[in-house]
């Protein structure tokens, strides 16, 4: 295909292309969480180590070419040279090099970030029970006796402690501000734990294609301050109505765009009650309720982590 034929074509592929980035969420690259921030340091290192041999390749494929380009006649002719141990060192030496850093570093990460792993505080972690739903979030808070939809608070530097599951199609559970994602499944019990560093608005969504009302499966997440946080708390206690069963069943068929909902009270135990309906056909499958009990799981799990940016 021609420029000169098609700049139209062209001029319009390229804006399209600079609308797309300048859309992107820079989320990832500029996190208010610990957990985020480590992550971030974990993606550039990686890369400037890749870039070690991405880097000296592009400038050597455009310094050989020109230097052995046919109109350079002071360029040494050897059509019978076939090995060269330098060479060889360097280009096997180099990479294994990289590889070695690469492995080690991951291999340090993958344990220092384990999303199962609880942070290390003084301070007592609030614990959200979430329940990904068609199409909207859950939130229980089973220490408080709240639970929300489409909105959670929690103060800032204090650890948050997320156990995670769906209602529904299997999803994944992501604050990009914050640190990675997880999935949700149904009948399994996953986990993140993450902290906020300071007082921010995030965005939360669901990462993992779910159906129609999936690009609208959103929410909020508000780090506060400890005295916002307990006056949140208290409006949320003076809300009309409790969340029993026949509100959770009612509150569980498909909606899209679901408003910000508040409740007074909770059943006990409900987020085990979501987990236990599909307890049987899950071991059925072979499969244990846990995702403690799963490692291939934490194993998928922890490899979302690391490509977190491709969903953006």
């Amino acid at each position: 295909m021609s420029r000169k034929r098609y700049p139209r074509l062209f001029g319009s592929l390229a804006l399209l292309s600079m609308l797309a980035l300048g859309g992107c969420n820079m989320a990832l690259l500029d996190p208010k969480g610990q957990i985020g921030i480590d992550e971030k340091n974990l993606i550039i290192t990686a890369t400037l180590l890749m870039l070690l041999v991405v880097v000296p390749v592009i400038i050597m494929t455009f310094a050989f070419a020109w230097k052995y380009r046919a109109s350079n006649t002071k360029a040494t002719y050897a059509p019978n040279w076939a090995h060269s141990g330098k060479i060889e060192a360097v280009v096997w030496g180099v990479p294994t090099l990289i590889v070695i850093a690469l492995g080690i570093l991951i291999w340090k990460s993958s344990h220092e970030l384990d999303p199962y792993k609880p942070l290390d505080s003084n301070v007592k972690p609030v614990v959200i029970e979430v329940v990904a739903m068609d199409w909207k979030w859950l939130f229980i808070y089973p220490e408080l006796g709240i639970a929300t939809v489409n909105e959670i608070k929690f103060p800032a530097n204090v650890p948050v402690n997320f156990r995670i599951t769906s209602d529904s199609t299997m999803n994944s559970f992501f604050i990009p501000g914050l640190g990675g994602q997880i999935y949700a499944m149904a009948g399994m019990e996953t986990k993140l734990h993450l902290i906020s560093n300071e007082e921010h608005v995030y965005d939360g969504m669901a990462a993992n294609l779910s159906g129609e009302g999936f690009s609208d499966q959103k929410f909020k997440a508000y780090a506060t301050s400890q005295a916002d946080f307990d006056a949140w708390v208290a409006a949320a206690k003076k809300a009309p109505h409790p969340l029993e069963i026949a509100e959770f069943n009612q509150l569980a068929k498909p909606s899209v765009k679901n408003p910000v909902e508040y409740f007074a009270s909770v059943q006990p135990n409900l987020f085990q009650t979501i987990i236990d309906k599909y307890e049987g056909m899950n071991k059925a499958k072979g499969m244990h309720h846990k995702a403690d009990d799963a490692p291939e799981m934490r194993g998928m799990d922890m490899k979302m982590h690391s490509a977190a940016g491709a969903e953006e």
